[in-house]
């Protein structure tokens, strides 16, 4: 394409070589390992390098998407154009301690957040252990298990507008509702998250970790290809529930099946493309509705070329 040069050229100026790549395979940095190619992938280390990508890509006027762990999403065969920012943990994943306060840069991984919050005596942060996402895809979606979610432990967050603007909020400002926040509406990139936690005894904060992590283990499919939940809870019921009881474990289009092990997933057996997810997704939909009443909505981010 006529820009990516110039682009590149630009990037090289303020990004080391290993943090960006061209035409990008998506199947490889989502955990769907699902997706066609971004036209540039950026993993950038710091607020300062999202401000000046964010000013870029106004200037080149393309498209731009943010990306957390590429946990909660599903990306289109045709992948995505223009920009997609991916938080890392390698390159922006930093957490630090102050009393009962603990930063974490927006790429630092749940699970890791989670036990430095152990380690340091906190609690709090127990239901996040086997969420698999990163901390700031976990505000923007306000995540949430075992009667926990992220509106009870954050107190701030630091991002960037798309203007390139460097702007905080605090927790009370983030509309945060089931599985909402602000972020969704607003554009901001999320690049620094405080939480504040509680004192607690560290056997005890890791005796329920390892209760979640047990819980978590055997009931989902964690052996293969997912984005998490595939529906939104929806109000009075369960979506795995719903998808059991009409008959849908094990249900298949092309490589995407509904799990055996947990109704509620959409898994990859293999070889599975975007438009088989979502050809699967409108059958279940279509079929619990017929069953029940209730119009399932997707939780996973559907996101990239149609």
């Amino acid at each position: 394409m006529d820009w990516e040069q110039d682009f590149c050229r630009r990037l090289e100026k303020f990004l080391r070589a290993e943090q960006f790549v061209f035409h990008a395979p998506m199947c490889r940095y989502t955990t769907f390992k699902i997706g066609g190619a971004a036209d540039v992938l950026i993993f950038p280390s710091s607020a300062d390098d999202v401000s000046k990508i964010f000013r870029l890509v106004d200037e080149f006027k393309l498209p731009c998407t943010v990306l957390g762990n590429g946990s909660n999403v599903l990306v289109r065969d045709k992948g995505i154009r223009g920009v997609v920012v991916k938080f890392t943990e390698e390159f922006f994943g930093n957490m630090h301690c102050d009393g009962q306060r603990l930063k974490a840069c927006a790429g630092a991984r749940l699970k890791n957040v989670s036990c430095f919050a152990a380690d340091n005596g906190l609690t709090g942060m127990e239901f996040a252990v086997g969420i698999p996402g990163s901390i700031g895809g976990a505000i923007f979606m306000n995540a949430g298990a075992y009667d926990g979610e992220m509106k009870n432990v954050i107190a701030g967050v630091k991002a960037v507008t798309r203007g390139g603007e460097l702007v905080e909020f605090s927790g009370t400002s983030l509309q945060l509702g089931y599985r909402h926040s602000i972020f969704q509406e607003n554009g901001c990139a999320i690049c620094e998250v405080e939480l504040i936690l509680q004192r607690g005894n560290v056997d005890d904060i890791r005796r329920k970790m390892d209760d979640f992590t047990l819980r978590r283990e055997s009931k989902q499919p964690l052996d293969m290809p997912s984005a998490g939940s595939t529906f939104k809870r929806p109000k009075g019921h369960f979506a795995g529930t719903l998808i059991d009881k009409t008959g849908l474990k094990g249900l298949r289009v092309g490589g995407a099946m509904v799990s055996e092990k947990h109704a509620g997933f959409v898994v990859n057996v293999g070889g599975a493309t975007a438009q088989d997810v979502l050809e699967l997704i409108a059958e279940v939909r279509r079929r619990v509705c017929e069953a029940h009443g209730v119009m399932l909505s997707p939780e996973v981010r559907i996101i990239g070329e149609e």
